[in-house]
């Protein structure tokens, strides 16, 4: 007889199969379907992060693509680094989920572990104790998906591939070569604390306002709206940690910058405030999509996944 699984947001669901698998999967499904969606708004991103020349203006962004479309090969060029780029986002959402419901499984234990009772600063640790683990683990294939995104496929040293990549460093760099940036990315843990933090709350207050009650099965634009909210909260405090990070991830970062205080230093000096900002308005405009799809893919997989799971079961057993 198929067991019940613990309630995944106030839903129930006769499934044998593990909470955490489920979580797993759902981030995985949604980290693919989100990076194939807005990839190239992120090589825009990365490409104004890294432009020291040019003062930050309305109008980079299309300079940046006019030039990438032109020099390296149309539209193509703007897939640059998708591989990596799917393979950290896919892996990344679903470890970070996968630890995020057990931690937030365990202070909901050391809390009582009657209804959904955990406080603010209980998914602020979860969040923040799962992004942590999460960017330790990934913080290799990132700097290889940097470097291939700030770069032409014919460029000097351009990495062709993720083994061509991880193979280029550890001759080069060693083991410090693939965690650099990992200070700022660490930092930058903060911002998914931050964003998970906002938006359990505006899905509990979301719910309690539709059913006077614990969170529910909300709509689609629910968490669209959702989600895209608790974004633009963190994003707005957060955003110049992902400048030091993409500049200290890139090729030559060592021979530029003594430690992320020096790049901090350089910044200020050449650039004033507006260099902390630098692919700001690509990055929003990637984030938001991003986010949007990200969770509603997650939310989806997460609600269909022990359903569909459970119906297989069932047809096996008939």
């Amino acid at each position: 007889m198929p067991r019940v699984v613990p309630p995944i947001d106030g839903r129930t669901s006769n499934a044998n199969i593990s909470p955490s698998l489920v979580e797993s999967v759902a981030g995985f499904t949604a980290g693919i379907v989100a990076t194939l969606a807005v990839h190239p708004f992120d090589v825009l991103k990365t490409r104004l992060q890294l432009d020291i020349e040019s003062r930050s203006q309305w109008g980079n962004s299309m300079r940046i693509f006019r030039k990438i479309v032109r020099d390296e090969g149309r539209l193509s060029a703007l897939y640059r680094g998708l591989m990596p780029n799917m393979v950290g986002n896919s892996v990344s959402w679903a470890l970070y989920f996968l630890w995020y419901r057990n931690l937030k499984d365990a202070l909901q234990v050391y809390r009582g572990g009657t209804g959904n009772n955990l406080l603010s600063v209980d998914y602020f640790a979860a969040s923040g104790l799962s992004g942590i683990l999460t960017a330790v683990c990934t913080n290799p294939i990132w700097v290889i998906k940097t470097r291939m995104l700030s770069t032409g496929r014919d460029a000097p040293g351009a990495y062709r591939s993720i083994p061509h990549g991880f193979a280029a460093i550890w001759r080069a760099e060693g083991l410090p070569g693939f965690y650099r940036g990992l200070l700022p990315s660490l930092f930058g843990v903060s911002h998914g604390a931050i964003q998970f933090m906002a938006y359990e709350q505006l899905k509990m207050r979301r719910a309690a306002q539709r059913r006077g009650g614990p969170a529910q099965d909300l709509s689609n634009w629910d968490y669209l709206s959702l989600s895209a909210m608790s974004k633009v909260f963190a994003g707005s405090i957060t955003y110049p940690y992902q400048v030091l990070r993409t500049r200290l991830q890139t090729y030559g970062a060592g021979q530029s910058y003594c430690s992320a205080r020096d790049l901090v230093a350089q910044i200020w000096r050449k650039e004033g405030v507006v260099g902390f900002y630098k692919g700001l308005v690509p990055n929003v405009v990637r984030v938001l999509p991003s986010t949007c799809v990200t969770f509603l893919v997650y939310e989806n997989t997460k609600f269909y996944l022990p359903r569909f799971w459970e119906d297989e079961m069932t047809y096996d057993v008939e």
